[in-house]
């Protein structure tokens, strides 16, 4: 199904409102962090060229590590940051560029490495930067995690790189996906649950296997991680459009499929953040009757991942820039 073409470039638009009524909290190491984070980036060499280099730098990814992770020590925090950057960095690279991210059999012939080397089968290759940066990535995690915690981050590192193959196929036929669709796998595709694995790990606690799987556990990371998304995609859907013609993006597929006018879409995504918000509030009430100490840290970490997510997008060049002039800006409420 073709894209509509909103004009949104001709003329401003307001951006709904995201109210959230968790915490707006940020690490005290931020700043500091944030440009250990980015030399570490740019010497690993998953930046290519000085204007990626400089892209990234003004993003300041550091400061959503900082805001989605407020109270993780220093060198945990660190961890973290370099994990986003990784993945930020694969994402416009990798699943972005026009070699490998619009052909979904390239895409999938470049995994195999990636997963062998999370499975500890394979050595990286060292002309291979995203690979040898991944190694170093699992290496750090193993110092800090139980083999559970570790394989739970590994797996769903794994689900993350596969879903990209989805998302490649549907650049590659030119389709935006049913909205049904588009829910369940922007779970996948955003790498959220990556970073949710490592909650407990960056934290120094742990939630045991039969807890993470527990259904009011599922549900919270699941509304938290829609809420990441569906909030992403309304802040971020300028910069998309131009790039990818925001195919991957809820914005457009609620206009495309339910023929909604682009401010209508936009306004639809915030009725879902709130309804999201208000889930999350209803389900986190049930932990009262049964949740131990680190699963309440853990769905206070998923609180602050949604909050956090918010106030960094509404402060970074990477998303903001990218609106018309004119275009009225949130509030985090």
């Amino acid at each position: 199904m073709a894209n509509p073409s909103h004009p949104f470039s001709r003329r401003p638009l307001h951006i709904p409102p995201l109210p959230c009524p968790f915490p707006n909290e940020i690490n005290g190491n931020a700043t500091e962090v944030d440009a250990e984070s980015h030399t570490w980036l740019a010497a690993r060499n998953l930046l290519a060229g000085a204007d990626t280099i400089e892209h990234f730098r003004r993003s300041k990814i550091g400061m959503l590590a900082a805001r989605t992770n407020p109270t993780v020590p220093r060198e945990n925090l660190r961890l973290i940051n370099d994990w986003y950057n990784w993945l930020f960095a694969f994402d416009d690279a990798i699943c972005e560029g026009e070699r490998v991210g619009h052909r979904a059999a390239s895409l999938a012939r470049a995994l195999p490495p990636l997963l062998e080397i999370l499975d500890r089968r394979r050595e990286p290759d060292s002309t291979d930067p995203f690979g040898l940066t991944l190694r170093e990535l699992l290496d750090r995690i193993t110092e800090l995690g139980s083999p559970a915690q570790v394989d739970r981050w590994r797996t769903t590192v794994k689900e993350y790189l596969f879903a990209q193959i989805w998302e490649a196929a549907n650049r590659e036929a030119d389709l935006i996906p049913t909205p049904e669709d588009y829910v369940l796998m922007r779970r996948i595709t955003g790498a959220t649950f990556t970073c949710f694995a490592l909650i407990d790990i960056a934290g120094g606690y742990r939630v045991e296997a039969e807890e993470w799987h527990h259904p009011d556990v599922r549900t919270l990371s699941d509304l938290a991680c829609d809420l990441i998304g569906w909030d992403n995609d309304l802040l971020s859907y300028a910069k998309e459009r131009d790039k990818d013609k925001a195919r991957h993006n809820l914005v457009t597929v609620l206009a495309t499929h339910r023929t909604l006018p682009l401010q209508e879409a936009l306004q639809e995504v915030s009725n879902m953040h709130n309804a999201a918000i208000a889930a999350f509030i209803a389900r986190r009430a049930a932990l009262d009757s049964w949740a131990s100490m680190p699963v309440r840290r853990y769905v206070q970490g998923l609180e602050h991942w949604v909050r956090g997510h918010i106030a960094f997008s509404l402060g970074s060049a990477r998303y903001v820039h990218a609106w018309p002039t004119g275009t009225r800006w949130p509030q985090a409420g």
